[in-house]
């Protein structure tokens, strides 16, 4: 589908999992796209009984599908298991004493382990850039019923773009992971069957007061560059100093930018046109 390469899971799952003490802390850009993904939820004529929070890391969107939804079922996927520790904690002892608590599985996106057709809506904040979007894809079609959601949020390829200028010169494999483009994602959404995908971009703009902060932050949230290709020692001697040299030329007074494009994307599971054999399902409509 793209050139973009997909990231290691093993490496992408170890990052998860040190950064689950340290994310809550730092996770600001999750919190706001994760409201803002959230409100794309109040145009959509959906009264779900389950809901499959893929990515959920530390449950940061429990109670935004909770809220609107109270009647509903969340289960929450991710593969880091130490953050799902961290998910279970939001809810109180009597949530779970009542069975209202989300139900938490430690698994990979591409891999559920969900019986097909068992939910109405999937829910992604901030987790399909982690994996290769055609199986992500093909197992949200798999667990929703027919005429179910998938909803996500992704970061598009312009994001940390003044970090990857900045870094263009160390040696090596490229330090800064590559995101997949909008159009790129709807195609792939449609070949998973998808209806009417619907997607769109804006860019949010984080501000640091250095290049090292901005760094200090991607690690305490464990967004690093899993590439199974990357460098296995981050830069040479004399290129980070470098690095930093050539991302002041975006200073904005007192703040460097980190720019972010989010990718929001919906569409509808569509009833199937072939069945598990190959027969081609065609409809009839009687004769008025």
């Amino acid at each position: 589908m793209s050139g973009v390469e997909a990231p290691g899971k093993d490496a992408a799952r170890r990052a998860f999992e040190r950064a689950a003490r340290t994310f809550d802390g730092h996770a600001a850009l999750h919190r706001e796209v994760g409201r803002r993904l959230a409100d794309h939820l109040d145009a959509m004529r959906i009264d779900p009984a389950r809901i499959v929070d893929l990515g959920c890391g530390t449950g940061g969107s429990f109670d935004a599908l909770r809220g609107r939804y109270p009647h509903a079922q969340v289960v929450g996927i991710d593969f880091a298991g130490p953050m799902l520790e961290r998910a279970r904690a939001r809810s109180s002892w009597w949530q779970r004493v009542r069975g209202t608590a989300p139900r938490l599985a430690c698994a990979d996106a591409e891999a559920l382990p969900l019986a097909g057709a068992c939910a109405q809506l999937v829910f992604s904040n901030l987790a399909l850039h982690w994996c290769r979007p055609e199986p992500f894809f093909a197992e949200g079609a798999r667990v929703l019923e027919v005429g179910g959601l998938l909803l996500f949020a992704t970061l598009g390829p312009d994001t940390l773009m003044e970090l990857r200028e900045s870094l263009g010169g160390a040696r090596g494999a490229p330090h800064v992971h590559p995101f997949l483009d909008m159009h790129d994602l709807g195609d792939a959404l449609v070949h998973a069957g998808f209806a009417d995908p619907v997607m769109e971009m804006e860019r949010v703009t984080l501000e640091y007061p250095s290049l090292d902060a901005l760094a200090r932050e991607l690690k305490a949230v464990g967004a690093r560059n899993t590439l199974p290709g990357r460098a296995r020692e981050f830069m040479g001697r004399g290129a980070w100093p470098e690095a930093r040299r050539r991302y002041e030329k975006h200073r904005r007074g007192d703040v460097l930018p980190a720019t972010c494009e989010v990718v929001y994307g919906h569409a509808w599971k569509a009833a199937p046109r072939r069945l598990a054999d190959g027969r081609q399902v065609i409809g009839f409509r009687p004769r008025p």
